[in-house]
């Protein structure tokens, strides 16, 4: 899978875990350089705290894009860490 926005490749893998039709990408598949950490966190009453990216390419911005959650509540440990992307970021294979 290959996640892309502003006509660059944020994150390829095939090793994503879909939940919820949303594809996580593992964090070492993701290039750093194109994400800038948010003061933005939500909750899900499942999955926990989640944080927030907002991704830099090109010298245009696309606040809170990715997100993450780097502390899961036990239903879902398995995603700790890893990525996933929405507000315009192509996920496609």
């Amino acid at each position: 899978m290959k996640a892309t926005w502003n006509n660059a490749v944020i994150a390829e893998s095939d090793d994503t875990i879909v939940i919820e039709n949303n594809h996580y990408f593992p964090p070492e598949s993701v290039k750093q350089e194109y994400l800038q950490s948010s003061e933005t966190h939500t909750t899900c009453p499942w999955k926990g705290l989640a944080s927030y990216y907002t991704l830099n390419v090109g010298g245009k911005e696309n606040k809170d894009a990715a997100w993450y959650y780097p502390e899961p509540k036990d239903a879902a440990t398995e995603i700790k860490g890893y990525v996933a992307f929405w507000k315009g970021v192509k996920v496609s294979e």
